[in-house]
């Protein structure tokens, strides 16, 4: 099979085509899981975490990807809930103990990192981690929601908004502009700020309705319940405690910050940003739950993810158009 494969970590800013196309054997399913046949894989800043090392593989060489929709061709014998043709998505969960708590188990592996992923023409899964995607989906638009998507509903249910609560959103790419449309079906008397450097990015989501977008280091026109933050950086950290009312709770949606910027870390006051109950939270993975629970809702809102589709082979494209930022929606590649 054809496949992008990263063979060392690298700083993308010194090496812009990290990942190579190589031929590699078609895995085969063990047992209790199936083959699939990938079609689409989204691109993620997790890819990025991965390949310049906040979050390295344990083992080189590795193939990346882990918002893939693709075609069961092949079913272990002990596979009974899918069959051969049936359309499922994978995300970051490949494999963990299978309990609600199984994103922060021990036992927890992920899709493109621990094992390899969707940047490639064929993967194999548990049953229990391939996802029945909706019809009123095309490949391109569910490949997003397999992370994205599911991360940002997960993050999301961690702020305890309630309808009419306000919410912040610091970053406005992949996931932010999901969990915008997911807002306004559950709580649509929420009204959503957004912060983001890049203007056309706050026009953007303005253009899908929210009420506000101002700069990172700007100050909401009210304090707000709940920001979720989804960028790499520490500052917006920082600047969205500042938005946050007494009680209110900064969830961090991210695997792993960047350094570049920690020491706005040192800017930090107890009593300009965490105190009167002021809190931080962050998202840690995803659980199967997660995304078998957001699909269907994605599906019945109906979510319209914006997405800019690139070859597999341009991979190394996407990753440095996501490494430069100001990315408006979702990158996937067709494979």
């Amino acid at each position: 099979m054809r496949a992008m494969v990263l063979l060392r970590i690298v700083d993308m800013k010194e090496c812009a085509a990290p990942l190579e196309l190589r031929e590699l054997p078609d895995p085969q399913p063990n047992e209790n899981e199936v083959r699939i046949r990938v079609a689409v894989c989204g691109v993620c800043h997790t890819e990025l975490d991965e390949i310049e090392g906040r979050t390295p593989p344990p083992n080189l060489p590795i193939v990346l990807g882990h918002e893939l929709v693709g075609y069961v061709d092949r079913i272990g014998r002990r596979v009974t809930k899918l069959r051969e043709g049936d359309r499922v998505g994978v995300g970051w969960i490949h494999s963990s103990s299978g309990g609600r708590d199984e994103n922060v188990s021990p036992r927890f592996r992920a899709t493109g990192r621990d094992v390899n992923g969707g940047y490639a023409e064929y993967i194999t899964v548990g049953e229990q981690y391939a996802y029945p995607i909706p019809n009123v989906f095309s490949d391109v638009e569910a490949a997003p929601l397999l992370c994205a998507g599911a991360v940002g509903y997960r993050a999301l249910k961690l702020t305890g908004l309630k309808n009419g609560e306000p919410l912040g959103l610091t970053g406005f790419g992949g996931s932010a502009h999901i969990v915008l449309q997911l807002v306004r079906h559950q709580f649509p008397d929420s009204q959503v700020y957004v912060f983001a450097r890049d203007a056309a990015v706050r026009e953007f989501a303005l253009q899908l309705g929210a009420v506000w977008a101002g700069d990172t280091e700007d100050r909401a026109p009210q304090q707000l319940h709940a920001i979720i933050d989804t960028t790499p950086a520490w500052k917006p950290v920082v600047k969205a405690m500042e938005n946050l009312r007494p009680g209110g709770r900064l969830v961090i949606n991210a695997i792993r910050k960047e350094d570049v910027d920690r020491e706005w870390l040192l800017k930090l006051s107890y009593h300009d940003h965490l105190w009167m109950e002021r809190e931080i939270k962050t998202v840690a993975n995803v659980t199967h739950f997660d995304i078998a629970e957001f699909l269907p809702l994605a599906a019945a809102i109906p979510i319209r993810p914006q997405v800019t589709a690139y070859r597999l082979e341009d991979a190394n494209e996407a990753l440095l158009a996501l490494k430069r930022g100001a990315v408006r929606g979702a990158k996937v590649l067709r494979i």
